[in-house]
């Protein structure tokens, strides 16, 4: 490297270095804990129910921590704006209610590959990511509803199996929220496990365990590309991830000031997704809740010099990486059906929010309709299911429903 180049080098260094403030560090740590914290049981419940063991689902969530901890590194530092990224909770949602129609987690894995291939070719070949795009907003909502349903309604299942348990758990995410709703899930979840360590009690080898778990696994799955799962979970992995992630998060950036081109934020997200996916990682992409904390002015009062929380956020989430292990374990010590339970929590806003958005337009509710119950039905047609099929069948009706309407009005 010449004198010159070096020169130049140091001085990029020097020049980020001096944009570094505490405001940025305190938004980015805040940030990855919420991004972390509040939708971790979302997100191996998904994975467990896509067949994977414990142990192939903590060497999931640590490649998908590392994942989007180094991914959001990179452009925050290439593009210098507040760029999150975080996991597909609606994915991990999808993985619950498609579950069966896998055959295996080799069948899920491969699936996940497909996923990231398509958001890799949506970031290069912008046609893809526009015709995502042009995918009604109340039908994505739709199906986005239909497949947090199931998971939403598992409060109240638990409510009635163990209302010992699970009444606690409701209280403390009801009281926390009044406060800081961000913090909601979180302590829900610190409260439970006490309380079930303390009514049900630790397995006689866990001390071992947790020695075990305190050492990062990375587990390799073999991909098994089987067409039934890849349109099952694939396809709707690939555009929930598109319509319910990526578009919004590059929305926010949009909102805050920024002007990002989003082929190469998306393309950037579909290679860590890619890179991680055979092992057993689901998907990453663009965050939209914790990128609208790191873009606001708690980041910094000079947008110029909020990048740093994204840039801290993911430091924080490969460090987060590390303790995932210790978490699952911790996790697993709760009944499933109470996992559920949070995971329905930590997805009620997104499905309010869905819904609402699903079925605002009077004139395409019709389909919405229809998309939003052939996606909460958790039935499979074919081996393929309802998310699928619920975006296909509601976007024949939206096309013909939109057809007539055009005729009637010339």
């Amino acid at each position: 490297m010449s004198a010159s180049a070096e020169t130049a080098s140091t001085s990029a260094v020097a020049s980020r270095l001096s944009d570094l403030s505490p405001q940025a560090v305190g938004t980015g740590l805040l940030a990855a804990i919420v991004g972390f914290t509040s939708s971790f049981a979302v997100i191996l419940q998904g994975l467990r129910a896509a067949g994977a063991s414990d142990a192939q689902a903590t060497s999931g969530l640590i490649m998908l921590t590392m994942g989007m901890g180094v991914s959001g590194i990179v452009l925050a530092l290439r593009y210098r704006m507040p760029i999150g990224v975080a996991w597909s909770t609606p994915g991990a949602a999808l993985l619950v209610v498609s579950a069966n129609t896998l055959g295996s987690v080799n069948e899920a894995v491969g699936a996940f590959i497909v996923s990231s291939l398509l958001l890799v070719v949506a970031g290069w070949f912008r046609p893809l990511g526009r015709l995502i795009e042009a995918i009604p907003t109340s039908l994505a909502n739709a199906m986005l509803a239909g497949v947090l349903l199931n998971l939403c309604l598992a409060p109240i299942h638990a409510l009635a199996a163990d209302a010992w348990l699970a009444t606690p758990l409701l209280l403390t995410w009801w009281l926390v929220g009044r406060i800081n709703r961000y913090f909601a899930v979180p302590a829900a979840l610190l409260a439970l496990v006490p309380i079930v360590i303390w009514k049900l009690g630790l397995p006689v080898d866990f001390n071992e365990q947790l020695r075990v778990s305190l050492v990062p696994s990375i587990t390799f799955i073999k991909p098994v590309f089987e067409p039934q799962a890849l349109i099952s979970i694939g396809v709707p992995l690939f555009v929930v991830t598109m319509a319910s992630q990526n578009v919004p998060g590059v929305a926010v950036l949009k909102a805050s000031g920024y002007s990002p081109k989003a082929g190469p934020l998306i393309m950037n997200t579909g290679f860590f997704s890619l890179v991680t996916a055979p092992f057993c990682a689901h998907g990453i992409n663009l965050a939209a809740i914790t990128a609208a904390m790191m873009c606001s002015t708690d980041a910094h009062e000079d947008p110029t010099r909020r990048y740093w929380a994204a840039v801290v956020a993911g430091m924080a989430y490969v460090v987060l990486g590390f303790t995932a292990g210790v978490a699952v374990l911790l996790i697993t010590l709760v009944p499933s059906l109470l996992i559920e339970a949070i995971a329905g929590l930590a997805l009620l806003g997104s499905f309010s929010s869905a819904i609402y958005a699903a079925l605002s337009n009077i004139n395409q509710r019709e389909s919405a309709a229809i998309t939003f119950l052939f996606a909460g039905s958790g039935l499979a047609f074919m081996g393929i299911g309802g998310a699928f099929w619920g975006l296909l069948i509601g976007g024949l009706m939206y096309f013909v429903a939109q057809s007539r309407h055009k005729k009637i009005s010339h």
